[in-house]
């Protein structure tokens, strides 16, 4: 069942600066880690996948070649990762998505199953916020509902979503 409100947005604007090359067009299981993470994201009950772009957009899109996904470019990625959660929260509005999950692309060992527990949990329980928890602590992938886009969109440029969790 694909849940027409819930949209993923991933992450993947960053320029890899410590790697030396896209950590997006890594090597996961034959293909580029990017498409792995979209794929999955794909497979998932959420209706659309936004994958917000930045440093070295172009080299890194043809990863999603033939994949249903809606790219959006953030010129403004070298700022941090608050603006990219704002263009995607932003495409998430303007696709009347009332939930989005924000994740990163170079989460490989995100699943489907993980995914879709999120929405479930939304769904059941109307949680508002509901987070993924590791390390002792909780972060994405993490599905907000819709009365948060406001203060995901108020985030300062090198804010990320903890602030708002």
């Amino acid at each position: 069942m694909t849940f027409p409100n819930v949209a993923i947005v991933m992450l993947a604007a960053g320029n890899s600066t410590r790697m030396g090359s896209p950590k997006q067009l890594l090597d996961f299981g034959g293909k580029p880690l990017m498409r792995h993470s979209v794929e999955t994201a794909l497979a998932s009950e959420a209706a659309r996948v936004i994958v917000v772009l930045g440093a070295r957009a172009d080299e890194i899109r043809p990863a999603l070649d033939g994949l249903n996904v809606t790219i959006v470019e953030n010129p403004d990625w070298e700022g941090g990762m608050g603006t990219s959660i704002r263009a995607g929260i932003t495409e998430a509005l303007i696709a009347d998505c009332h939930a989005a999950i924000l994740t990163l692309a170079d989460q490989p060992f995100i699943t489907t199953e993980k995914l879709n527990s999120l929405i479930a949990e939304h769904l059941i329980n109307g949680h508002g916020i509901v987070t993924s928890e590791y390390a002792d602590t909780v972060g994405v992938p993490v599905l907000f509902s819709i009365n948060y886009y406001e203060q995901l969109l108020a985030l300062k440029p090198d804010q990320g979503c903890k602030g708002v969790i």
